[in-house]
């Protein structure tokens, strides 16, 4: 009896983007490796929205086809930022700067993205981005309405605020690997806890800082070496 792998129909493509550096495969197979990771990682963060807007089905506020609605148009903000974490890592293994992997080889490279997202953890934008993120019953009785038009219209908005929260420590992807599952399963985690109300805000500002310093660290080892 012959034993057919649960894996057999993933396309050869995306193992060869899973398994080879963005170089040697095509983009579209690195845009399939990125759709899985943002689709990890993203989720859990949204399930605490899915679950107050499913929480207003149940009080007839919505409608099933409602909820599909925002959850499509939450996916396709990520789908574009998915496409943008693809072409950035063909842009930058072409330029010799990633592993195969998808990890720096250079300091500076990992200096700067360290800096940036420790920047943005400080700046109005992200602070606005989290404030929706985290009250999302506010943010649904601020833009609420019937129809899947205006469904469709909040997820897309709360997929903007999503990517303006997470798109700096998405970009942390190029220092720790795109393909490195602890790497993967910290940040999820860290973004799921910035989310929630009581206990992100004391995270986010910290965890800025400490991005800054090892910026600074790694900028110190990159002149020396």
């Amino acid at each position: 009896m012959t034993m057919t792998s649960p894996f057999s129909g993933v396309p050869r493509d995306l193992w060869r983007a899973l398994c080879g550096g963005a170089i040697d495969t095509g983009l579209g197979a690195l845009f399939a490796m990125w759709l899985i990771m943002a689709a990890a990682m993203m989720m859990p963060t949204f399930v605490p929205t899915l679950r107050v807007f499913l929480d207003l089905g149940h009080a007839g506020a919505a409608r099933p086809a409602e909820a599909l609605a925002l959850v499509i148009g939450y996916g396709a903000i990520w789908v574009g930022g998915s496409l943008i974490g693809a072409i950035a890592q063909r842009f930058l293994a072409g330029l010799g700067l990633l592993a195969p992997d998808g990890s720096s080889l250079s300091l500076w490279l990992t200096a700067a993205l360290l800096l940036g997202a420790g920047l943005y953890q400080f700046t109005p934008a992200k602070a606005a981005c989290l404030a929706k993120c985290r009250m999302p019953l506010t943010y649904f009785m601020e833009r609420w309405a019937p129809g899947l038009r205006q469904s469709l219209w909040m997820g897309l908005h709360l997929g903007v605020y999503c990517l303006g929260c997470c798109w700096a420590l998405m970009a942390l992807a190029f220092v720790g690997g795109t393909m490195n599952l602890i790497w993967m399963g910290a940040a999820t985690l860290f973004m799921v806890l910035e989310k929630l109300p009581e206990i992100g805000k004391p995270l986010t500002r910290p965890a800025g800082a400490l991005l800054l310093g090892s910026s600074g660290l790694v900028m110190a080892m990159a002149l020396t070496s």
